[in-house]
């Protein structure tokens, strides 16, 4: 668990100093989350190793990391949007840092959150994507994608041949109506009248905006937007590189087989993984969606592995031509080793959005 937390907050400071004194640490905090994770997955050793499944395990970091995000965010608005800390150009690499934390960091936390049985931790995950503009995917992503995952029924599973520019505006619009529809559902089912969740979210978007605006007014809106919008490409970047190409096939009833192994790409490389509360061992998630991080399982027998870390990949996405190259030979494979003579591909039902 100590690594885990190294890698989670061990930034936190630097962003601090960077958001309010500037000078070197700005630059300082932004090789510190762009650069030296990169450069550690490739220095250290891979991790195989897997940790005994155990309930309620490292629940007290992705807390942490839940509460620490919203002071992260009230500096922001005084000390990026605002007159109170760093100033000038500076501001930019600055608010890229934290921005990086954001993608990297406080969405793996989030994400845990909004996977675990508690009610409270679920709304503080809630939160955290709120802040970020991004609160339908604590909708989303536990409604649809989990249940969709590598099926065209999800918007949020890439195909194959599909940039990620193309891939990111169908992922956002797609998730926000399909998380719309799941919550509605689930309302119309619950025994209790209960607010749409969606209401709560804007209004924490809405204020958070509106704080932002009071803080630095124009200026200093564009400047949270601005950071919210690379954590929110960071997310899909995510999502995008974890099941590029990779789909489930249909059984002969309809049915889609059920998520396995070969349903989500990983990675096994040891300073992205602890920082990203071991999100590159996706396939274990998809399969065990309540299973605590420290605890995620990979096995490289069954499971299809990238060539490189979740930061260089997410990346490389970015280039569309030379993801191709590297990518789509190894779904081909993947394809292969799975179609048996006469198999309807899993394309061909329609997407339900």
């Amino acid at each position: 668990m100590t690594g885990f937390a190294i890698a989670t907050l061990g930034p936190v400071p630097l962003l601090l100093l960077a958001m309010g004194l500037g000078g070197p640490w700005v630059w300082l905090a932004l090789a510190v989350m762009g650069g030296l994770i990169p450069l550690l997955d490739r220095l250290l050793p891979e991790v195989e190793g897997n940790v005994a499944p155990s309930d309620g395990m490292g629940e007290g970091l992705t807390i942490t990391l839940g509460l620490v995000h919203p002071g992260l965010v009230a500096l922001a608005l005084v000390w990026l949007c605002g007159p109170g800390g760093v100033q000038g150009w500076s501001v930019l690499p600055a608010a890229l840092a934290l921005a990086l934390w954001f993608g990297q960091v406080s969405h793996p936390g989030a994400h845990e959150l909004i996977h675990r049985p508690r009610r409270l931790s679920r709304r503080l995950g809630r939160g955290v994507y709120a802040s970020q503009l991004f609160g339908h995917h604590a909708s989303a992503h536990p409604k649809v994608h989990h249940r969709w995952v590598a099926s065209p029924h999800d918007p949020n599973t890439a195909r194959l041949g599909e940039s990620f520019w193309r891939f990111l505006p169908r992922a956002w619009a797609g998730s926000f109506v399909a998380g719309l529809r799941a919550e509605r559902r689930d309302l119309q089912r619950a025994s209790r009248k209960r607010r749409h969740p969606y209401l709560g979210d804007m209004a924490i978007a809405l204020g958070l905006c509106a704080l932002a605006l009071a803080s630095g007014g124009a200026r200093g809106l564009l400047i949270y937007v601005a950071i919210c919008a690379i954590a929110q490409l960071q997310i899909l970047q995510s999502d995008y590189v974890q099941h590029y190409g990779l789909l489930r096939q249909s059984r002969a009833n309809g049915r889609l087989e059920p998520v396995g192994p070969l349903h989500s790409w990983n990675t096994p490389h040891a300073a992205s993984a602890a920082m990203m509360l071991n999100a590159p061992r996706h396939s274990d998630h998809h399969m065990h969606p309540q299973r605590g991080y420290p605890t995620l399982q990979l096995e490289h027998a069954d499971m299809p592995v990238l060539p490189h870390g979740l930061p260089v990949m997410a990346t490389l996405a970015l280039f569309p031509r030379r993801w191709r190259r590297v990518m789509d030979a190894r779904v081909a494979g993947c394809r292969s080793e799975r179609t048996a003579p006469g198999t309807p591909p899993p394309e061909t039902p329609p997407q339900r959005f």
